[in-house]
């Protein structure tokens, strides 16, 4: 690709896809400026400093080995020797009692399904890996699809309780893909002829890979803005021209892209079309509430516990600190406890006060010789728009990179689909994006 120095791009977010974005523009010899409204880059995947100083991650990653995008990104910024992987295990939560689900032997063990329910999971998982065009299963909601192939038993007593808590409640409208690209990447974990699940991390946490993508943003004459929120994209005569701050000054660039979710642009532009506007504001995303427990020893040693049972709040106990090392993060452990909020949800009116006590009556339920003194810190993470929604038949109604406006882009999470969003999916989708910024003179 041609070298296009001439180029001044202004980035609306310092969150994984603005500084990614930022970076391969950069690589193009572009002038970037990336304006972060907080005193941190990272968005989603930026750290929290803990009293004592230790930083962890505000909301829980895996890398995968199959993450091969990431893991060149990585080789490429000279950060791959901090990638580190190590073999996991996963668990189900199931009247009262952890099951593992490691390989063929916990899997025919498993006591919510008889010999034919276990067969028709396994049917299911090699069912997904067999779909050769994902789009296939738009129209098919992820009810009827799961039915079809893994059996009334199976999806009563395992997948409506883990999409209940998924959705918060409804998933009518989910299509099969959603579940599709979530199987595809379960099996991805899996490495060698033993299988064994690998997950992985980077030391320090995706800031690492941030860090080291700014350092060349930087070299190569870009500038990175903390604190620095904008009020407004400037657009005149259908045509983006620059972004005003919240101080009233305005800075001219010859493009602009916004990295920030769908509804949250919509009022960045209150000069584009209003047809436009509404459909952006369309966009629907689930949010979320992710206590995090810091604790002095570990708590069950899985990664994922999946949660079968839909009378405990959370979406499932997430135990990072089973394959990153403790040393990494100040000799602790680290569980998250995730719950997904659907658009409107009455849990994200509840306080910290009331999440905590509802979240540790729960905890204590589920695990009985859980001892409270073990916590080192209680921290309670919320945000509004984590996962895009996307219904039924809607792949239509993903908004495109490039928008009506001239010289206005935009590059988020709700134009990955039907792949999940993670730094894989979005350091990629930034790659591409970058690609489609540049093609325009």
């Amino acid at each position: 690709m041609d070298k296009t120095s001439d180029q001044k791009v202004g980035i609306i977010g310092g969150g994984i896809m603005g500084i990614s974005l930022g970076y391969f523009l950069s690589k193009q010899g572009v002038k970037v400026t990336i304006y972060e409204a907080s005193p941190v880059l990272g968005g989603l995947a930026g750290p929290i400093v803990l009293e004592d100083g230790t930083e962890v991650d505000r909301f829980y990653h895996a890398i995968l080995s199959s993450d091969r995008h990431l893991s060149d990104l990585c080789k490429e910024l000279g950060i791959h020797d901090q990638l580190r992987f190590k073999e996991t295990k996963t668990g189900f939560y199931y009247k009262g009692a952890i099951h593992p689900m490691n390989n063929i032997i916990e899997f025919l063990k498993f006591p919510p399904l008889g010999w034919i329910d276990r067969f028709r999971l396994g049917l299911t998982v090699l069912a997904a890996q067999f779909v050769r065009d994902w789009k296939s299963l738009e129209s098919i909601s992820v009810q009827s699809w799961l039915l079809k192939w893994s059996g009334p038993g199976t999806f009563h007593n395992i997948w409506r309780p883990m999409l209940k808590a998924k959705f918060d409640g409804g998933f009518d409208n989910v299509p099969a893909t959603w579940i599709w690209s979530r199987l595809v990447r379960m099996k991805s974990t899996r490495e060698g002829a033993n299988q064994k699940e690998m997950a992985g991390h980077l030391i320090g946490g995706y800031i690492t890979l941030i860090k080291a993508m700014t350092e060349k943003i930087k070299a190569n004459g870009g500038e990175v803005l903390l604190k620095t929120p904008i009020k407004e994209i400037v657009i005149e005569n259908g045509k983006a021209t620059g972004v005003r701050l919240t101080n009233g000054e305005v800075a001219n660039y010859d493009k602009v892209v916004c990295t920030m979710q769908a509804p949250i642009f919509q009022r960045l532009i209150p000069s584009a079309d209003q047809k436009y506007r509404e459909y952006l504001s369309k966009q629907d995303y689930l949010g979320i509430i992710a206590p995090l427990l810091v604790l002095d020893r570990p708590l069950s040693g899985n990664w994922t516990l999946n949660i079968t049972d839909d009378r405990f709040p959370f979406t499932g106990v997430i135990e990072t600190t089973a394959y990153i090392d403790p040393k990494y993060v100040g000799g602790y452990h680290l569980v998250y406890l995730p719950k997904y909020t659907a658009p409107g949800s009455s849990w994200q009116q509840k306080t910290d006060d009331e999440i905590k006590a509802i979240w540790l009556e729960n905890l204590q339920a589920m695990f009985p010789a859980f001892d409270p003194k073990s916590i080192r810190y209680f921290l309670i993470h919320r945000e509004r728009y984590v996962e895009p929604l996307h219904g039924l038949n809607e792949t239509n109604s993903i908004p495109a990179v490039k928008t009506p406006v001239a010289n206005l882009y935009l590059a988020t999470t709700s134009q990955i689909y039907p792949a999940l969003t993670n730094g894989e999916s979005v350091s990629r989708h930034a790659r591409e994006a970058s690609e489609i910024i540049l093609q325009e003179k």
